[in-house]
């Protein structure tokens, strides 16, 4: 194993055997100069099983070098960062992973599944700790930090650390997240094109602002009135005739709606009649569902914010349409556009609000910019997936997304550096009624490693560890048809064809 540390007047070349790199790794807190950057520890994990914050056991680990760091590129910066650098087998390259919501913590199984992958692998708390936005209130830099600025550094931070214990510079540095993550791609992709050379966003909130007005909007309709509240057993009634209207408009019923966009489903179809309760749904309830699905636009211009839900959601409407508001969106006003710890999601109003949340964005969360040349010209590869029933971001707004950049830069050009994957049945980031585990990363490899323009990629549904269907996820704007005969639960038996 080949080192090379960073002594306090020059970089010196070292040569050490497997059985010294822990304690080339003990001694790396010592001589690691970084800019910025104080090394808070280093460590080595030889026992295969690590213990992350709050009791969460992870098991099956390689060996390797834990080292935290705190980076503060201004002085009210305190970002947090951990990079697990494996002591053997290490593949030469670099992955960033990124944290959902408002981040605020160590994304320990995602640095656990890239180490185990071989990956020098990094994670940051983008710059405080808590699940949502309070950290912000008198304190700009550090929303500037879990804005955009936090992931930066960790880059060239981590990057720097790389090098300095492996003694050369990664071969090739990824960056792979989703929600929250999905966001910081985008905002990574289109800020600092040089800092990864490919780059996974799944879906990506990439305009959290526009879009809190629909999210806080669909618990604002169910809470109208009394009468507009929809139990949770009513969520399920409501998929069942969706999947009835849709599914097989594909030309297969499989339950799976492929293409939501050519359904016009209307909730109205449950309307109660004359005495009935049970099975159906009251007119305000009706109303309230009818909102979900709806787009929301700007009463002033006819501007469209954002597309609502899509027909297969309301299986996870109860996650944002029941009790409580989404907390990432309610905190977003309670704790930056206002602040007012009381503001009630009651109240929220496009007209009176939209204006006020953009102008305290500014760009700080919003990464919205089309212009993907920088990133695409130098080989960057952007590769985006979006489940069909996401209920936390509308899944058609990363179709806008990748319109915007076809619209940007040409077909051609757009081709060369993005791909869009729909997904149909998945919720937000995982799980659902249909495929939804794939390997994303392995698929962006190929493609930026060795030129292998992807096409379809296989995805797995599994129930209890066991394997019940497979189906190819296809490069927007195609979707998967049935070749006719086989089984329909084989991936192998579908082909990406134009919708």
């Amino acid at each position: 194993m080949r080192r090379i540390v960073a002594g306090c007047a020059a970089l010196v070349a070292v040569s050490v055997q497997a059985q010294q790199a822990p304690a080339v790794c003990e001694s790396l807190a010592e001589s690691l100069q970084l800019n910025h950057t104080t090394v808070t520890s280093t460590e080595a994990v030889t026992s295969g099983r690590f213990m992350a914050s709050g009791g969460q056991a992870l098991t099956d680990l390689p060996a390797f070098c834990r080292v935290e760091l705190t980076i503060a590129p201004s002085d009210d910066s305190d970002i947090k960062t951990e990079l697990w650098l494996p002591l053997d087998d290490w593949n030469g390259k670099f992955l960033t992973v990124g944290n959902g919501g408002w981040a605020g913590s160590i994304q320990y199984r995602a640095l656990a599944a890239g180490v185990r992958r071989g990956y020098a692998t990094a994670s940051t708390d983008s710059g405080h700790t808590g699940n949502d936005a309070s950290f912000a209130i008198g304190h700009p830099e550090k929303l500037v930090d879990f804005g955009y600025r936090a992931v930066h550094e960790t880059a060239l931070q981590g990057k720097a650390t790389v090098d300095a214990f492996y003694g050369r510079a990664p071969s090739y540095s990824y960056f792979n997240g989703c929600s929250g993550g999905g966001r910081q791609s985008f905002m990574e992709a289109q800020r600092y094109p040089t800092d990864f050379d490919a780059i996974i966003a799944g879906a990506p909130g990439y305009d959290r602002t526009d879009v809190a007005f629909q999210t806080l909007g669909m618990i604002q309709a169910t809470h109208e009135t009394p009468q507009s509240f929809i139990p949770n057993d009513k969520f399920g009634l409501i998929h069942e005739a969706a999947m009835r209207y849709c599914d097989a408009r594909d030309g297969l019923e499989d339950r799976l709606i492929s293409d939501p966009v050519g359904c016009d489903f209307d909730p109205g179809v449950l309307q109660c009649k004359a005495n009935e309760t049970r099975a159906c749904l009251t007119e305000p309830q009706v109303a309230a569902a009818r909102k979900i699905y709806a787009t929301i636009t700007d009463p002033r211009t006819g501007e469209k914010l954002t597309d609502g839900l899509e027909p297969g959601s309301e299986l996870f409407w109860e996650r944002v349409a029941s009790r409580e508001p989404h907390y990432m969106y309610i905190s977003l006003f309670r704790h930056v556009v206002f602040p007012n710890e009381n503001f009630d999601y009651r109240d929220i109003n496009v007209v009176e609000h939209l204006d006020k949340a953009r102008e305290v964005d500014g760009g700080l969360f919003a990464a919205t910019s089309a212009d993907l040349e920088p990133f695409i010209s130098r080989g960057g590869r952007l590769l985006i997936y979006h489940g069909w029933a996401d209920q936390n971001i509308p899944p058609r707004g990363s179709i806008d997304y990748y319109d915007d950049v076809v619209d940007t830069l040409g077909q051609a050009r757009a081709d060369e550096g993005m791909r869009l994957y729909m997904v149909p049945g998945m919720g937000h980031c995982s799980g659902g009624h249909g495929p939804n585990e794939f390997d994303m990363l392995g698929v962006l490899e190929r493609w930026r490693e060795h030129g292998e323009a992807p096409g379809a990629v296989l995805a797995t549904q599994r129930e209890d560890g066991r394997v019940v269907r497979t189906r190819p996820l296809c490069p927007h704007p195609q979707v998967a048809k049935y070749d006719g005969s086989g089984s329909i639960d084989e991936a192998e038996n579908f082909s990406c064809t134009a919708p």
